[in-house]
């Protein structure tokens, strides 16, 4: 899989560009940095990150390569600005019912549908993460969704880190799912009932009994070899329990664990 890594690009140029610090003044009807990132984010969701060149954002704008850098020094400025720009799409509402749990929820179902809508994110590593206004805005507004909990404040980041950690590897299937659908022309199931007839065949329940029954019940449920958005469901609820079993914990004064040096 193509992957690229966000960070990579010059530190000052990067920053003053996510905070448009130093944007130049354009003309009504310009070329400015809001176009062609928009113009990039729609190449990368429409053919993949690995189509993504400033040839390529210039040629959906209609212009000329050298005019993109006018406002974008390179491809790694681009994508860190892009990777800022898409985490200002997830709502941010302060009205969340159910308390800390039904925000991270919510942060959680809100963060899986941002990358449904741009699957091009799963080939980022963003170990250096984009240090720009809409990824701190995100972070700071995660970290008051549990803020008050009792939590020290390396867990209230650990937690953060936990909830983004399990969505960005529970929607890898159903991004991969939805992509099998076009690539190979046969939806999870039509690929399921042409696939069961011939595997009831082979299949010895005698030799694997546990893998016959559940995979028979799972089968039969799922018309496919998994579901990943129930698998999500599942996921989700068990990251909250533990969650929520951490911040009764420290509601019953038990103190954090003491991390080796």
């Amino acid at each position: 899989m193509h992957v690229e890594y966000s960070g990579t690009g010059d530190p000052a140029r990067s920053l003053a560009l996510l905070w448009r610090t130093r944007e130049r003044v354009s003309r009504s009807g310009d070329l400015g940095v809001d176009q062609i990132v928009r113009a990039a984010i729609d190449v990368a969701d429409a053919e993949g990150l690995a189509a993504l060149s400033m040839r390529r954002v210039a040629e959906r704008l209609g212009v000329g390569t050298m005019s993109l850098y006018t406002h974008v020094p390179g491809k790694g400025e681009l994508l860190d600005v892009m990777l800022d720009t898409v985490h200002g799409e997830t709502p941010r509402p302060t009205d969340v019912p159910g308390g800390w749990r039904g925000r991270l929820d919510r942060i959680a179902r809100d963060k899986w549908a941002l990358y449904l809508r741009h699957p091009w994110l799963l080939q980022v590593a963003t170990t250096r993460p984009p240090l720009g206004p809409q990824v701190t805005a995100r972070y700071d507004y995660e970290l008051r969704a549990v803020e008050g909990t009792g939590l020290t404040d390396l867990e209230m980041d650990a937690v953060v880190t936990l909830v983004d950690s399990y969505v960005h590897g529970a929607v890898r299937g159903a991004v991969e799912a939805a992509q099998a659908t076009g690539r190979t022309g046969l939806t999870d199931q039509q690929w399921w009932h042409a696939h069961a007839p011939y595997l009831e065949k082979v299949m010895d329940p005698a030799r694997f009994p546990t893998a016959a029954r559940v995979g028979a019940a799972a089968g039969q449920e799922y018309q496919a070899a998994t579901d990943p958005t129930r698998a999500f469901e599942f996921g989700l609820a068990r990251v909250l329990d533990g969650i929520a079993a951490l911040i009764a914990d420290r509601c019953a004064g038990s103190p954090p664990p003491v991390t080796p040096r």
